[in-house]
């Protein structure tokens, strides 16, 4: 039997007690521009600096965001005595060597999804944080969503039964030119590792590790993979079939199923949406859910600098919601599913 109704979301709310800390910037780019007027619009939090091999490009985007100091390294950014936390919004390729130095500065750091392009690097990362007693998070934003604290709550309580399945896509039509960095290897290219870390991330948060990995799908001819399902087998034989792709639009929805409710999310299941709780037989009612917040889009990214500022106030070094130890789980499983596309 469904509730009555559904949980109240716990919100990352700007100005709930968690410290203004100064950001720095490190890659310029078009997810940095969405998450700069993220921050300022919609947090309690402080963009200060951004640096970029290329002054002009970094001047430019201090200009558009209202940043004080523009810089020219890696180092200088990390280094600067006004940055309290590092955004790294790099290709992922270099993931690894601006979060270690950022880590070595004694900076508090975000890096954008995938946190690297290998679980190796990932758990460099975590161990050289947690030696440094810093904070370290992958900047997956749908953890820090409404709509996800909601699912967790329903996971929680047992609405759904026993799960027995999750099912997620992720596809978009990118160009396929050799250089766009979702093409190129040396880049840490690919549909997995940029798309289809979301529909990983919602399983392993539902199921947790899978026990098996199998990967059916095809390569670019650059030699990254171009379009895959990946069918994650869990304890007690529950399944999930997640779908990432460059050479289509997909629905982009997730459907987490039990044996007593399944809930069905509306694409883009990764972004602020809704969803719909359905009983199990076959004519139950339903029940909906929409996020009551306001926030559409981009201005998600919000939450998780609010969840960080947060974090770094009550002492923590990880993310309680996305652990560091679950974080090289999802790249591991990126890194079996890779590993099989390329062998096929």
């Amino acid at each position: 039997m469904l509730p009555s109704h559904l949980p109240d979301p716990d919100l990352y709310l700007p100005g709930s007690g968690e410290p203004s800390l100064r950001w720095g910037i490190v890659g310029p780019g078009w997810i940095a521009g969405e998450f700069a007027k993220a921050l300022r619009a919609h947090t309690a939090q402080r963009l200060v600096a951004v640096s970029s091999r290329s002054v002009e490009r970094a001047q430019a985007f201090a200009t558009e965001h209202g940043i004080e100091y523009v810089l020219g390294s890696t180092e200088q950014l990390v280094r600067h005595p006004e940055v309290d936390v590092v955004y790294v919004a790099t290709p992922q390729s270099a993931h690894l060597a601006v979060g270690l130095a950022a880590i070595a500065a004694g900076k508090h750091v975000l890096i954008e999804k995938p946190i690297t392009v290998t679980a190796a690097e990932a758990r460099t990362l975590a161990e050289a944080a947690q030696t440094a007693g810093v904070l370290v998070m992958e900047a997956m934003w749908s953890r820090y969503l409404p709509q996800t604290s909601v699912i967790r709550k329903l996971l929680a309580d047992g609405v759904l039964g026993n799960v027995r399945a999750v099912l997620a896509d992720h596809g978009q039509a990118i160009t396929a030119d050799p250089q766009h960095r979702l093409y190129r290897p040396e880049q840490g290219g690919g549909a997995l590792l940029d798309l289809g870390v979301y529909p990983v991330q919602l399983s392993s948060m539902v199921l947790g590790a899978p026990t098996r990995v199998v990967a059916v799908g095809g390569m670019t001819d650059t030699g990254v993979d171009a379009y895959s399902t990946l069918v994650l087998t869990h304890e007690r034989g529950a399944l999930s079939t997640l779908y990432s792709s460059l050479q289509a639009r997909t629905a982009m929805t997730g459907v987490i199923a039990g044996t007593e409710a399944t809930i069905s999310i509306d694409g883009a299941f990764y972004t602020p949406t809704s969803f719909t709780l359905s009983g199990a037989d076959h004519f139950s009612p339903t029940l909906r859910w929409s996020d009551p917040t306001g926030l559409r889009g981009f201005a998600g990214l919000s939450w998780e600098a609010t969840a960080l500022a947060r974090f770094v106030g009550e002492g923590r070094t990880e993310s309680p919601v996305h652990t560091l130890e679950e974080t090289v789980s999802i790249i591991a499983t990126i890194d079996q599913a890779r590993a099989q596309l390329a062998g096929s």
